[in-house]
């Protein structure tokens, strides 16, 4: 459900982002974060060239590795394919005040985020990113499905370009309500 923008509230220009956008920025935040991950393949795939060298353990180790990387880049990938994904995708237009960021499809429909739902904020050249927290331990599912849900889980943001507001106070006003609520430094 939901409810109204306060008077003085930000409101945007409509804005779409880009599958391939989305795709850039997710995968450069998964790789610098789970780098190490594709390590552990590759070592375990390299441990009996140790003990008994050949280059066919060397070319499988690089090979499970490589797939282990393509995989893992699909996941995050398969969220620009997915249904639950599209309202990422859509034309929108962002009112945004001191309480909520309600994203609007048009005048009646639309989606509210709240604050709490934010995790962090980065600024990327001309526009800040805004990273969704991943889910609580009682959102996910229990037992091996829910490690799995939550060690390989790709990452939600919205982007807020500097070309979608309206004028220069705008992005001032925005960036002190999230100097406030500590999402930027």
């Amino acid at each position: 459900m939901q409810s109204s923008a306060a008077p003085n509230a930000i409101r945007t220009k409509k804005y779409q982002l880009e599958k391939n956008t989305f795709t850039g920025i997710a995968l450069a935040k998964v790789w610098r974060k789970d780098w190490w991950m594709a390590l552990i393949p590759l070592v375990l795939f390299l441990l009996p060239a140790v003990f008994s060298f050949s280059w066919w353990w060397v070319a499988g180790a690089i090979l499970v590795t490589l797939i282990f990387v393509l995989l893992r880049s699909a996941q995050v990938m398969g969220v620009t394919q997915m249904e639950q994904g599209n309202p990422l995708f859509e034309k929108l237009s962002y009112e945004i005040d001191s309480r909520q960021i309600i994203l609007k499809r048009n005048e009646r429909e639309g989606m509210t985020l709240t604050w709490d739902m934010i995790g962090s904020v980065e600024r990327k050249g001309e526009s800040y990113v805004m990273w969704l927290k991943p889910p609580t331990e009682a959102q996910l599912p229990g037992g091996w499905k829910g490690w799995l849900a939550k060690t390989f889980q790709a990452p939600v943001f919205v982007m807020l370009p500097f070309r979608i507001f309206n004028n220069l106070n705008d992005i001032k006003l925005l960036e002190s309500m999230l100097r406030r609520k500590e999402l930027i430094a």
